[in-house]
This record gives C-alpha cells, structure tokens and sequence, in this order.
C-alpha cells in the first residue's frame, strides 16, 4: 500500500473526504516536518498502544572497515529511528 491508497482507505472508513485525510496522513509522516518525526527528534516516543512505539535507539561509536581501501576506520555514534510492534499488531500480522 502507498501513501495514496492509504489516503484513499482512510477516506472509505472515515466518511471523510480525500483531501482532509491526505492533511492528516502528511501531518503524521511528512518527512522532518511530520509529527513523528518532529516528536523522535526532540528525544520523545510516539506510543500508539496496540499498534507500536515508535522511538529512538542510540547505535554507540565503533570500529569499522573502509571497504574501498580495507584499512579501519572508527564510525561515530548515531541515533537511529526505531519501531516496536505492539502485541495487537503481531498478533494480527500471524494470523
């Protein structure tokens, strides 16, 4: 499913028109201006219970090969986005 159909379902169950569910669907996850996003980088977590957490996960400095010259190089830490599925989810997705 792309963003359109997923516009397009929410639309179909909530009896409201494309446009306004496109709004939200942008207002949730448009890029570094969506709500999720916006919330992740100020070190928050988005919880929505049943469905998942998204939040952040700190990957700490380590020691790296170059694979172009195979000499080793030191990878500094990031903080990456991350997504736990909640217990509902899983169990859906198993059927």
């Amino acid at each position: 499913m792309n963003k359109k159909e997923l516009v397009a379902s929410l639309a179909s169950r909530t009896g409201l028109t494309q446009s306004k569910c496109s709004e939200i669907v942008n207002s949730l996850f448009d890029g570094d201006q969506g709500i999720i996003a916006s919330e992740l980088a100020g070190g928050g977590k988005v919880s929505l219970p049943g469905f998942g957490t998204f939040a952040t996960k700190v990957r700490p400095a380590r020691q790296g090969t170059n694979p172009a010259t195979q000499e080793p190089m030191q990878i500094p830490e990031r903080t990456m986005p991350q997504f736990r599925a909640g217990r509902n989810l899983k169990l859906k997705v198993r059927g």
